[in-house]
């Protein structure tokens, strides 16, 4: 057997290359928290006499856009000598499930409204976190440790508690909030639920199954996604033009969550969705600072717990070996 030592300079190279994957990981991911914990405070200050002014349809189509158009560019600087053999309809009809159900879900959480209270959505909405981990379990075959499933139960404890009150205005509290949800309410939250851990879990699924650039795999995932959305919103109802109402802090909304898009997509090739559930978690943090900051919202024992929480589950689940 050969065995090829490597000289000072060639381990060296190796060290510091790996440092810089390292690192230029550890910033996608940072980048990725404040992101999701921006989008809320964004656009709240997109707001004009407290509605939003523009059609959400229009902002879901400009970003699958927004994504494909990078994802196209960046093929085309890096990944062009392969293309001509990998693009076949083959390939590119896994990506329509997810789109679809990523877009019935949008509709669901509209359709939602009707029967639960805005609180009570955000609060139930947390069950996602425990329908991704066990279709995650089931479809990738991975026998999670009861260390890990307690890690990922104190991060849904930690979003229903931070849900629940971790951050307050202290006017709309004087106000006082009706809470309220129906039985229909209850069977279509479990229903959002299971579709979102199905639509991600698959998403992970065919990026990982497939040995093609990820860059042209996010551009059959982005291209059914515009499909989808752009018959979602021809199908609804508008009272305004496309780009009606829309601001410097919408622009930066479509570009903060196509970059968003583009970093969940390397997770989920190249890391799982397990480390996305402690992204999505972890930015209530940046969520509720931001809320702080920018609007003066009370930070309540329950935003605090919920720090601690999350906290435990990272240790539980990184930190024990």
């Amino acid at each position: 057997m050969l065995v090829v030592n490597m000289g000072p300079e060639e381990s060296f190279h190796s060290s510091t290359s790996k440092m810089l994957r390292g690192a230029l990981w550890a910033l996608m991911l940072g980048v990725s928290v404040v992101i999701y914990g921006s989008h809320a405070p964004l656009i709240y200050l997109c707001r004009i006499d407290g509605r939003i002014p523009f059609s959400s349809s229009s902002v879901v189509l400009l970003i699958e856009f927004s994504k494909l158009m990078i994802s196209v560019v960046m093929l085309l600087l890096w990944d062009w000598r392969t293309v001509p053999l990998q693009v076949s309809w083959r390939l590119a009809i896994p990506y329509a499930l997810p789109a679809i159900l990523y877009g019935a879900n949008n509709n669901l959480v509209v359709h939602m409204q009707h029967f639960m209270d805005p609180s009570s959505f955000q609060v139930l909405s947390n069950l996602k976190i425990v329908s991704t981990a066990v279709m995650y379990s089931i479809f990738l075959r991975q026998n999670l440790s009861i260390r890990k499933w307690l890690a990922l139960s104190l991060l849904t404890v930690a979003g229903v508690f931070y849900s629940s009150g971790g951050i307050q205005d202290l006017e709309e509290q004087s106000a006082g909030t009706h809470l309220y949800i129906s039985l229909q309410g209850l069977l279509l939250m479990v229903i959002y639920c299971l579709i979102s851990g199905l639509a991600a879990v698959y998403t992970e699924v065919t990026l990982k199954t497939q040995k093609i650039p990820l860059n042209l795999q996010n551009i059959y995932l982005y291209s059914f996604g515009i499909i989808v959305n752009f018959l979602v919103h021809v199908t609804g109802s508008h009272s305004s033009g496309f780009l009606d109402g829309f601001s410097t802090w919408v622009s930066v909304i479509i570009i903060s969550q196509a970059l968003n898009g583009l970093i969940m997509s390397a997770v989920m090739k190249h890391s799982s969705n397990l480390t996305r559930l402690f992204i999505i978690s972890f930015s209530m943090l940046v969520n509720g600072l931001l809320s702080y900051l920018l609007f003066q919202l009370q930070l309540t024992f329950l935003f605090f717990f919920a720090v601690v929480l999350i906290g435990l589950a990272i240790y539980l689940f990184y930190g024990i070996k």
